[in-house]
């Protein structure tokens, strides 16, 4: 697989579809559907993808992950699509997309795009996030079941950052990796939490 983000980007142009939109958001969600057989290694190896050794709370990143307490979880992502909330103990807070099935997410992504610091949708672009803000503010209630803490530890190799250009095309990719339960189950009991908020 080779430029997926560039081939995507292309595609959205051709059909006329305007970057950051909710029509924008539903094509690259219904555009995904149609992708099967990611190899996470190439897609961390692409030319748009910057990797770093390290994460900075407001900003969106791709990794691998081995969770410290894999055996006592009920299940678990090895490939987090997580914005960063900020630090914590050994590590950081972080959303991972991935507990959200993809018509949540797209509400969710429509919600956290009205809280980045600019609207330049360049480098400097990030989310202004916080865990009291999430938890205060009803457009953000979907953050429950995504809210994780991450060991520095336990990520396996380095950081790809998301471009903000790229924060649509990545929040829909057909990436996570859940070990010990499938997607079905995940989103089911994501509903349960937020639900019962």
């Amino acid at each position: 697989m080779s430029n997926l983000f560039q081939t995507l980007e292309l595609a959205a142009f051709r059909s006329g579809i305007t970057p950051r939109t909710r029509q924008s958001r539903e094509w690259f969600r219904q555009k995904a559907r149609q992708i099967t057989g990611i190899d996470r290694q190439d897609l961390m190896g692409e030319e748009e993808v910057q990797r770093t050794s390290s994460e900075i709370a407001g900003h969106m990143y791709m990794f691998f992950y081995d969770p410290k307490t894999k055996d006592k979880l009920p299940y678990y992502d090895r490939f987090p699509l997580v914005i960063v909330v900020g630090p914590a103990e050994g590590g950081f807070y972080g959303l991972n997309l991935h507990y959200l099935q993809p018509i949540v997410r797209a509400k969710f992504l429509d919600a956290l795009l009205e809280i980045t610091n600019n609207n330049r949708y360049d480098d400097t672009t990030k989310f202004s996030l916080s865990y009291s803000l999430l938890k205060r503010s009803s457009k953000l209630r979907y953050f429950a079941p995504c809210f994780k803490h991450y060991l520095s530890s336990h990520v396996k190799g380095r950081f790809a950052k998301i471009s903000a250009p790229e924060y649509e095309i990545a929040t829909f990719l057909p990436t996570a990796d859940f070990a010990k339960a499938g997607q079905s189950k995940v989103y089911m009991d994501s509903r349960k939490i937020i639900n019962a908020l």
